[in-house]
């Protein structure tokens, strides 16, 4: 069995990890994508302007992310949304077929008792590296 390497992916122009784990992990051609909040990556802290504002922020740090390893939004094969309010869900989904509008990732969405820093919502990504066509 031959050995996979991992590699782990970090940037400055997405929101540092609040713990002790990172941005993004690579294994082979998979790319683990830490949950993303609506932090500001300069800041350090929530943008203002409620659930979409945040949606918006969280996705802009998966595409840093994706970006660092050398892919788009195009790369994303699986997303889970958690939210703090069910009642998000729909000004969630406005803003995030923004950043996904063909070829929808698969996705889990759940409602959590709470996020981190009080965070109303957060998007984790599974990306695939190189290039890929859609069957």
């Amino acid at each position: 069995m031959s050995t996979l390497v991992k590699k782990i992916i970090s940037t400055t122009t997405a929101a540092a990890a609040l713990g002790p784990y990172s941005q993004a992990v690579v294994v082979d051609r998979t790319m683990y994508i830490a949950g993303q909040i609506g932090m500001d990556a300069v800041s350090g802290q929530l943008v203002d302007g409620g659930v979409q504002a945040q949606t918006r922020q969280a996705l802009v740090n998966v595409g840093e992310i994706l970006k660092a390893a050398g892919c788009t939004y195009e790369n994303v094969v699986k997303t889970t949304v958690l939210m703090a309010d069910m009642n998000d869900f729909a000004q969630i989904n406005d803003v995030y077929k923004q950043f996904f509008s063909t070829n929808y990732p698969a996705r889990a969405a759940y409602q959590v008792v709470a996020l981190p820093k009080g965070a109303l919502v957060e998007i984790e990504a599974v990306a695939v590296l190189g290039p890929l066509t859609t069957a």
